[in-house]
Parts: C-alpha cells; sequence; structure tokens
C-alpha cells in the first residue's frame, strides 16, 4: 500500500471512529442498555414532588429511594427498574404513576493508555473495536510502538488475557480480525 493509499484509509478508519463516538451520549432503554454502575438515573413518581430523586448506580449495582429503600439497579433496564420501583411503592402510593430516566451513562467503561495522544477512560456507548478507541484517544503518539498495542482483558474470576494488535498490519490491510470488540473494562496500551 503506497504512502497515500495509507494515508487516505487511516483518515477514513479516525473519521467514522470519531464520528461515532458522538452516539455515546445517545443511549436510552429502546437499546436494552442495561444500568451499571455510575449511571445516574431520575426516579419519580407523578404528583408527589417527594419522590423525585436523581439517584447514582452504586458499585454493587444498588440504588436507594424513599419508600423503596434499597433495590438492585445494575443489570436491569430503564423498564424493569421502572416496574421494579412501581411494584414496591403501590403500598403507599396505590396507582403510582413512576417515571425513571436515564440522566447520564457512566458504563461500560475503558481505558486507552501509552503514548496517544490523549490518554483516557472512555464511556462505551455502542460497540468499539481497537481502532476506534485508538482514534477517540486521538490517535498514536509519535513515539508509539504500533507494532506492539495490546489489550488487556480481565475476567470476573480475577484471570487476564492479552490480545496482540499491530497496527502497522492493521493499516496495511492485513490481519483486519485483530481488530478486535472491546468489552467492559478491557485496556488498550500503546507503548
Amino acid at each position: 500500500m503506497n504512502s497515500l493509499k495509507l494515508k487516505v484509509f487511516l483518515f477514513v478508519c479516525m473519521f467514522f471512529a470519531v464520528a461515532s463516538s458522538g452516539a455515546f451520549a445517545q443511549i436510552t432503554d429502546k437499546g436494552g442498555y442495561k444500568l451499571g454502575p455510575e449511571d445516574v438515573v431520575e426516579i419519580s413518581v407523578w404528583g408527589d414532588e417527594e419522590l423525585a430523586r436523581e439517584v447514582v448506580v452504586r458499585p454493587d449495582g444498588g440504588v436507594s429511594f424513599p419508600l423503596v429503600g434499597d433495590l438492585k439497579a445494575g443489570g436491569l433496564t430503564i423498564d424493569q427498574l421502572r416496574e421494579e420501583v412501581r411494584k414496591r411503592i403501590v403500598e403507599y402510593v396505590p396507582d403510582a404513576a413512576v417515571t425513571v430516566i436515564l440522566r447520564k451513562v457512566e458504563n461500560p467503561k475503558i481505558y486507552v493508555m501509552g503514548k496517544v495522544q490523549s490518554p483516557k477512560m472512555i464511556v462505551m456507548g455502542q460497540e468499539m473495536t481497537v481502532v476506534q478507541a485508538l482514534a477517540v484517544a486521538g490517535g498514536l503518539s509519535n513515539f508509539a510502538d504500533s507494532g506492539n498495542i495490546v489489550v488487556v482483558r480481565r475476567f470476573p474470576d480475577g484471570k487476564q488475557k492479552v490480545f496482540e494488535f499491530d497496527y502497522d498490519e492493521f493499516a496495511s490491510g492485513d490481519k483486519l480480525e485483530q481488530n478486535i470488540l472491546l468489552m467492559p473494562g478491557d485496556t488498550v496500551v500503546v507503548p
């Protein structure tokens, strides 16, 4: 691949990755989004200002709400959380009209570190590949070892797996399968 084709290919990859990153804030429960730690939801009962709160999903997945107490929100969709609050509050407020609104998405997250223009934590609002994450982090720095990028994935049992990513091979159109979909908690390391 000559130099001009390579530059065009890299520009197109970065353009689509950055353009699609604008969708991060467009998450709704319509796509089946499941709440996770640090997400912010507003729960309210129509007609009762005392029963309106913004709550943050705790690291254990729980939230607290008046008359309801603690309940599990992590792993639930907005509709499921609304129904759970309604079931628990109906004892105190018959025919309660419960509203749950996703105010801020803070989960799931990935991390890009090392020799990129802007190392950062990225909130994934949609599926994201290694190249897209690198684009969101501003691309590789001039001193990056682009042939030895790794993705570190930690599993719930504490074990880790490392996936190798050679940016140079990918950019030349070889070994495209190494541009894997990232999973929540993954760390992309650029040496």
